[in-house]
């Protein structure tokens, strides 16, 4: 049976492009690895945030689009974005949100912490405690590569048909099911990281597109040619799969599953250094070929953003 290792990256939808960099890299200590633009609409930016070198399994993207409405987390949607902390690191992050007067809230789920919070848009984040995945060589500011973020843990699916959902995942994914819990069910894949989907079983509200929402969830391919067999299977099992897009920094197909997420398929290479040096990855705006004649115009339009080191911050923008 072909199977994905499990997460590639996710992808969700913001307002403000500083106050994202601001929360995701001033305060979680994500990496900037990639400041390039939406392929579709150019006047967008997209922003990549991971571990040092960008893996797969690590990476959030943004669309920040100032004059996008406010969306609502809900079915069809992934629900929440959890991410893997070292043991015996959660008092220091509970300690740091506090610091930058950021509400959280504490959970157990199938035996592990999650500590809860939202970033400023409204997008659900939550770390977990957990001795897997390697450690994250990038650090920032107060955050050394020993409290850094690893990576994924994984994320919660809110589906309108959570039992469909469940069997794209174990029966055309490769996701093993290990069980159910207050309203959950658990999948998990062979990953090191981005390896736990949570499924939501509880009735939700319908999710809206908009601000403050994640746009997809992406799985990992090893390569183009794992792509396209994915690809044929999908067709084969009644999917309709878009044709292979080049995204500069994966090869990509997209499909919605019965309930309602939109999934894509990503390979991991070329990666994040086939367009710039590793030590420099998302210090410049970077192009594809057929925009870059567009290059100066779009550096014009589009608003600055730099990495701020959160004490650099006031408290006017910090959040």
């Amino acid at each position: 049976m072909q199977k994905t290792l499990g997460i590639h990256h996710i992808s969700a939808m913001v307002n403000d492009a500083q106050r994202t960099i601001n929360f995701y890299s001033g305060l979680l200590g994500l990496r900037l690895i990639k400041k390039t633009v939406n392929f579709d609409r150019p006047e967008v930016y997209h922003l990549y945030f991971g571990n040092e070198t960008g893996q797969p399994g690590t990476v959030i993207t943004f669309f920040p689009w100032e004059k996008q409405l406010k969306g609502r987390i809900g079915t069809g949607q992934v629900g929440v974005t959890s991410y893997m902390i070292s043991k015996e690191t959660i008092k220091f992050w509970e300690d740091r949100l506090q610091k930058f007067d950021i509400e959280f809230t504490s959970s157990i789920r199938f035996g592990e912490r999650y500590v809860q919070f939202k970033d400023p848009d409204g997008l659900e984040i939550e770390l977990v405690e957990r001795d897997e995945g390697p450690i994250n060589s990038w650090s920032f500011g107060e955050i050394s590569s020993d409290y850094g973020i690893k990576g994924f843990s994984g994320a919660t699916l809110i589906s309108t048909q959570p039992h469909k959902t469940a069997d794209v995942l174990e029966m055309l994914l490769g996701f093993e099911c290990l069980g159910q819990e207050e309203g959950f069910l658990r999948f998990t894949s062979k990953a090191q990281v981005g390896n736990t989907i949570d499924i939501k079983l509880t009735p939700s509200v319908r999710g809206l597109m908009g601000a403050g929402t994640v746009h997809h969830i992406a799985w990992r391919a090893k390569d183009e040619e794992d792509l396209f067999k994915w690809r044929s299977l999908l067709q084969d099992k009644g999917y309709y799969p878009t044709e292979i897009l080049d995204r500069n920094y994966f090869k990509a197909l997209y499909f919605h599953e019965p309930g309602g997420i939109l999934f894509e398929i990503a390979t991991d290479p070329p990666g994040f250094v086939v367009d710039e040096p590793m030590n420099t990855l998302g210090e410049k705006l970077m192009l594809p070929s057929w925009l870059e004649t567009k290059r100066k115009e779009l550096e014009e339009t589009l608003p600055p953003i730099k990495v701020h080191r959160r004490k650099e911050i006031n408290n006017e923008t910090h959040i």
